[in-house]
């Protein structure tokens, strides 16, 4: 007996099967993955569809930025070269000077807030006006550890730290909450999410003035990433 490896040719039916395999796999795994964050803010106190609806519109929300005003920057670059005016060489500038585009990013910070803000409302509703003064102290906690852990790279912009947040903010919620339940998982999810818009974005808007991009998204890229994970990881505190 050979010891070769032996191949046999596949007929047309076993070719279609296996690219009917391959193609439930590639639209299987998106929906596993959008079912697993579903149940995720279906614990957080949403109902299936509403939280699939949520899911999916920061999942497209983070495509459209909103703009909002204009920086200056400060650098101007200028070349080696020189060109005479009047007798008098004065150096060629072969650019002018960009402006920094500040802008909101719907998925990343309008939609995240807005379920923050009735989170906030409903649970106010069954525990009283106390919950505010706990969440204020989690957003600070949060926006200070995110602020210091963030990084702002030249060409790339604001870089907000893709886990370090959410864990900050699930400690936070279990520590000031002193435990798991409802103000526990609220406090995390809104001082995650507000946390890292003023810890990260809002609080290096006057640094970004020379990171030579030409625009800078409150939630958009280098912080979404950041923003949904504080929104599906206070579910484990539910």
């Amino acid at each position: 007996m050979s010891d070769r490896v032996r191949f046999y040719p596949a007929g047309p039916l076993s070719v279609f099967v296996i690219i009917l395999l391959i193609a439930l796999v590639i639209i299987l795994i998106p929906l596993l993955i959008l079912g697993i964050i579903g149940a995720a803010f279906t614990r957080l106190g949403f109902s299936w569809i509403s939280s699939l609806a949520v899911v999916l519109l920061m999942l497209f929300g983070s495509f459209v930025n909103i703009p909002l005003y204009r920086i200056k920057r400060d650098i101007i670059r200028v070349s080696h070269d020189e060109a005479s005016v009047f007798d008098v060489c004065v150096p060629c500038t072969t650019g002018q000077v960009w402006d920094t585009t500040i802008s909101l990013n719907l998925g990343g910070a309008v939609i995240p807030v807005c379920v923050s803000l009735y989170m906030m409302y409903q649970a106010i509703l069954i525990t009283g006006p106390s919950l505010v003064f706990t969440v204020c102290a989690g957003i600070a906690m949060v926006g200070l550890i995110t602020f210091f852990s963030t990084r702002l790279v030249t060409y790339a912009g604001i870089q907000v730290p893709l886990l370090i947040p959410g864990l900050t903010a699930l400690l936070v919620g279990l520590l000031l909450a002193g435990g798991t339940g409802l103000v526990a998982s609220v406090t995390a999810f809104v001082s995650g999410v507000t946390g890292v818009l003023l810890g990260g974005n809002i609080a290096n808007l006057n640094r970004i003035k020379d990171l030579e991009v030409p625009e800078v998204s409150l939630g958009g890229p280098g912080t979404f990433s950041s923003i949904f994970i504080c929104c599906i990881l206070p579910a484990l505190l539910a």
